[in-house]
């Protein structure tokens, strides 16, 4: 943990950036979601969820994370979100510097390949759009953050 300058503020953390303790209250939610998705339960707080499998962009690690994702066919759209967060979390510099090297586990089902390209364009705007109306929460969290919402497709192999 950082110093504290008095301020109540953690020097050595930058602004936008989780502390110790809110790190470990998310890996313990993490380490809850991934167990209910394993057993098949997809849905936590009105949201369908998936553990996504990625490659440590520095350690080479295996990584896994839960989160929300929106259907779309045979597919998955991830929202860079980090709650609402001023920078994008680590899974998603991962995600970026191994595009190829994703699995996706669906609730109840074993991890599966997949390529993870993000949209831009037309495509995110459509995503976007879909994403807003089906979770107004992820549209109110981008409505206060000074970046825009990577949007992220995961097409199973």
């Amino acid at each position: 943990m950082g110093q504290d300058d008095g301020t109540g503020t953690d020097r050595t953390r930058p602004p936008g950036t989780p502390g110790a303790l809110s790190r470990w209250f998310q890996r313990t939610a993490n380490a809850r979601t991934m167990r209910k998705i394993r057993r098949g339960k997809g849905r936590t707080m009105g949201m369908d969820m998936l553990i996504l499998h990625t490659i440590g962009r520095r350690s080479g690690q295996r990584r896994e994370t839960p989160l929300m994702r929106l259907a779309d066919g045979e597919d998955a759209v991830l929202v860079i979100a980090s709650g609402g967060g001023s920078v994008n979390p680590d899974w998603h510099a991962n995600l970026m510097a191994h595009p190829d090297g994703v699995s996706v586990e669906l609730p109840g089902r074993e991890p599966v390949s997949a390529r993870a390209h993000e949209l831009r364009g037309a495509d995110r705007e459509r995503a976007w759009q879909r994403l807003a109306a089906e979770q107004p929460r992820i549209a109110k969290y981008q409505s206060k953050s000074d970046r825009e919402y990577p949007l992220i497709r995961l097409t199973l192999q």
